[in-house]
């Protein structure tokens, strides 16, 4: 079972209702129109084809519109998914969503807090061969706020672990805005570190002093594992920033899912989804070209700033 996720990049629908970002204000002078939108949709299709998971987790979708374009534009190329949801309860810009080949039991939003400037988290759980799991979708707070933010949001997921059962099947993915080793890269950075040093994904969430191989880890009670330490510190990225890689899409597992039982993590299957058509001069996320200047214009090229993830799981039969 082959799971991903993918921060499309800011994902509007041409609908005059809902809050938009300025630039993406319907038929205006930023271009924001039918035909950049179907070549945005057109684009975005063309990597979930190629990545073609069982299920992908997306962040930055504004709407249910937005997700059925995208379905409706990835069924013509021959991929269909015919499960999806959206976490749409709070009318935040951009939200958290899913599309799924496998049904699943239930789908539910985490409210962080009521305020916008928190996005809820998408908790949905499946049940394949009699194996149950869940999967809880993230788009914590950017970078342009401080750490007590993404603290705020690690706490309420770990609370809700919590109700579950730490010993279940449980996957925790999406864009954490967290580097999978934070807590060493912000340490002196006086913006972010409001926390005194922790971070929600390594110390809320106990992503802290592993190992780079899956087989090995020891655990410490009640701590999930990054799958970033399952492949090469050069493939550890999704993001780069300043010329800098960061691995801020992450996916992180429960300890039974790393067991071999009946569902576990396929050892060294973790991986960034880098085709050279998503990569700008073969650097950089060919991210959606949006001109700069007092009125931003849509060029009508590019997929998204961000790289997909992905990671397989095998379930066996019983």
């Amino acid at each position: 079972m082959k799971i991903a996720t993918y921060n499309v990049e800011n994902l509007f629908d041409l609908e005059t209702k809902g809050y938009k970002y300025k630039e993406y204000k319907p038929y205006g002078k930023s271009l924001w129109n039918k035909k950049n939108y179907k070549i945005k949709l057109n684009n975005i299709a063309t990597a979930i084809m190629d990545i073609n998971a069982d299920m992908i987790f997306l962040q930055e979708i504004h709407s249910k519109q937005a997700l059925l374009d995208l379905r409706y534009a990835l069924k013509q190329k021959g991929l269909y998914y015919q499960y999806y949801v959206i976490a749409d309860k709070k009318p935040t810009a951009i939200k958290v969503a899913m599309l799924s080949k496998i049904p699943y039991l239930y789908s539910k939003e985490l409210e962080v807090t009521y305020s916008y400037k928190y996005r809820n988290i998408l908790e949905t759980k499946f049940k394949i061969n009699h194996q149950e799991f869940y999967v809880f979708n993230n788009h914590w707070k950017s970078k342009s706020g401080p750490e007590s933010m993404r603290i705020t949001s690690a706490k309420v997921l770990k609370k809700r672990i919590h109700q579950i059962g730490f010993k279940k099947n449980i996957i925790l993915l999406g864009d954490f805005n967290s580097h999978y080793e934070e807590n060493k890269l912000f340490i002196r950075n006086r913006k972010h570190n409001d926390s005194n040093g922790k971070t929600g994904i390594n110390d809320v969430l106990k992503s802290k002093h592993q190992v780079d191989d899956a087989n090995s880890v020891k655990y410490n009670k009640n701590s999930f594992y990054n799958l970033w330490y399952d492949t090469k510190k050069e493939k550890r990225y999704s993001y780069i920033f300043r010329g800098k890689k960061e691995a801020l899409d992450n996916i992180l597992i429960s300890q039974s899912l790393i067991k071999q039982q009946s569902m576990y993590y396929k050892h060294k299957s973790i991986s960034n989804f880098s085709k050279d058509y998503l990569l700008y001069k073969g650097k950089y996320p060919y991210r959606w070209k949006v001109s700069q200047g007092k009125v931003p214009q849509h060029k009508g090229k590019g997929y998204s700033d961000h790289l997909a993830v992905t990671a397989k799981f095998i379930i066996e039969l019983n």
